[in-house]
């Protein structure tokens, strides 16, 4: 029995990874600045129909269930600009299996082929299609938080990767090296340096 279900996990994982057909990955948080895959390429990027907001509840990787946290998801509405990673096509599946398994924790995000416009390099101005992790609404972890609540939880919270303030200023960092600017992200980023200060 215990070996049925072993394969029977393995046929599902398979199953699930074979429905992505994307050879980029686009990237709007941490994956910006710890990819954790291999990669030939990357670009500066962009996707219309989506932005980056912290709406996701973290009670393992920045939190816990008693202290949640809180972490970047794409939403629906807008643009965003993020990294877009070309995968090294003989480690796509291995890239593939590793992001489901980080990203699909309780199904808090919907894996989706984006359409992403390159802004960088030679390619600037190509439209790929790449691997993105949107927002799920539907999951419970899925939630609007004022200003106000995602600086306390961004201050007060640490999971598994961390402490969940280290996580938001890395990833604003990362995106001010490429020259991004994220109104959303730069204007929590002045709040947690101003709770700091206070």
């Amino acid at each position: 029995m215990a070996i049925a279900a072993l394969v029977g996990s393995a046929d599902a994982a398979e199953a699930a990874v074979s429905r992505v057909h994307a050879d980029w990955v686009f990237a709007y948080g941490s994956l910006i600045w710890d990819p954790g895959f291999a990669f030939e390429a990357t670009h500066l990027a962009q996707v219309h129909g989506y932005h980056r907001t912290f709406c996701i509840r973290s009670t393992r990787y920045r939190g816990t269930p008693d202290a949640p946290g809180v972490v970047l998801g794409l939403d629906r509405g807008g643009s965003c600009i993020g990294m877009a990673f070309r995968l090294d096509p003989e480690h796509r599946v291995a890239a593939i299996e590793a992001l489901y398994e980080r990203e699909m924790l309780n199904n808090v995000y919907v894996p989706t082929v984006l359409n992403a416009t390159l802004r960088s390099g030679t390619h600037a101005g190509e439209r790929v299609r790449a691997l993105g992790f949107v927002a799920n609404r539907n999951s419970p972890s899925y939630e609007r938080l004022a200003d106000a609540e995602i600086v306390r939880r961004l201050s007060d919270c640490c999971g598994q990767r961390g402490h969940n303030r280290d996580y938001a200023l890395r990833t604003l960092q990362s995106l001010d090296d490429h020259g991004v600017h994220c109104p959303h992200l730069a204007r929590i980023g002045r709040h947690l340096r101003q709770r700091d200060c206070g």
